[in-house]
């Protein structure tokens, strides 16, 4: 197994994001959770009810930083305020890393609020990259890349998406997070092997992983965050783990929320994944 940057992090386990339909359950009963997901941008703000209720997650919990709209892969160089607005919650959480999305989605300063996938060239292999050691060098802190589920390709690509993702990490010297969820949907979007796909990439640089569900329609699949992981995404969870060794894993579940209790047990499924003694060794 190759030597993870990020093993000191081996030791959170299993986490959810956290959602404002669990907010009451949480503070009231205090379950026992490894760790919590945010999304930054929800908490990038002066004051009020947000930043109230993360400053007392805060006192019992881990939280890890996850972002929605850093847009590495636009043209445009990342706007100095909203980094500072991050830096400063950077600070708040402590986060040991922070993730946002291998995509683009502004254009001279319009912004779509969406996750746009790359054309996969050596250009934007440069560009990407550049953005990507400018916010890292500015907040101080690792942060780790996430491949996008996409619907779409770019004639112009020069390589697949795996080899994209692995240049731009290494040209950025940052992590990734693995999304295997979005693997799978993309696989069946594009027609590509997705274990191919996980057994390429750099095992070393994988600081975080996601899971998640998504829904299969008769043309296309489409990563929809709404139940419960199904079987080949776990499969692809499963070799992940067999590679990277135990790592830091969420959860995401936004869209049809149910109680907490039945989010966080299906989180913990992945735990028998995680165990030393069902990792095997890893394959470089």
């Amino acid at each position: 197994m190759p030597a993870n940057r990020f093993n000191g992090y081996t030791d959170y386990g299993v986490g959810i994001g956290l959602r404002v339909p669990h907010y009451d359950h949480i503070l009231s009963r205090k379950p026992v959770v490894d760790w919590f997901e945010i999304i930054s941008e929800n908490y990038m703000v002066d004051g009020g009810r947000p930043l109230r209720i993360l400053d007392q997650i805060l006192d019992q919990y881990r939280v890890v930083q996850h972002g929605v709209s850093m847009y590495f892969g636009s043209a445009q160089a990342p706007n100095r305020d909203h980094l500072q607005r991050l830096k400063d919650l950077v600070r708040r959480t402590g986060t040991p890393w922070l993730s946002d999305h291998l995509c683009w989605g502004s254009v001279d300063g319009r912004y779509t609020h969406d996750l746009l996938p790359l054309p996969y060239t050596w250009e934007a292999v440069r560009t990407t990259a550049e953005r990507i050691r400018q916010v890292q060098d500015f907040l101080e802190i690792p942060v780790a890349v996430e491949n996008v589920s996409s619907y779409a390709e770019f004639h112009e690509s020069q390589m697949t998406e795996w080899e994209f993702l692995n240049e731009v990490v290494h040209a950025a010297d940052c992590g990734i997070l693995l999304d295997v969820n979005n693997i799978y949907v993309s696989s069946r979007n594009h027609e590509f092997d997705p274990m191919e796909y996980v057994n390429s990439i750099p095992a070393d640089r994988v600081a975080q992983i996601h899971i998640a569900g998504h829904s299969q329609f008769e043309r296309y699949t489409l990563d929809t965050h709404d139940h419960p992981v199904l079987d080949p995404v776990w499969n692809l969870y499963a070799r992940a783990i067999e590679r990277s060794g135990p790592t830091a894993t969420l959860l995401e579940w936004d869209d049809n929320i149910p109680t907490f209790d039945e989010v966080h047990g299906e989180a913990l499924k992945a735990n028998q994944f995680l165990q030393p003694s069902n990792v095997e060794e890893a394959v470089a």
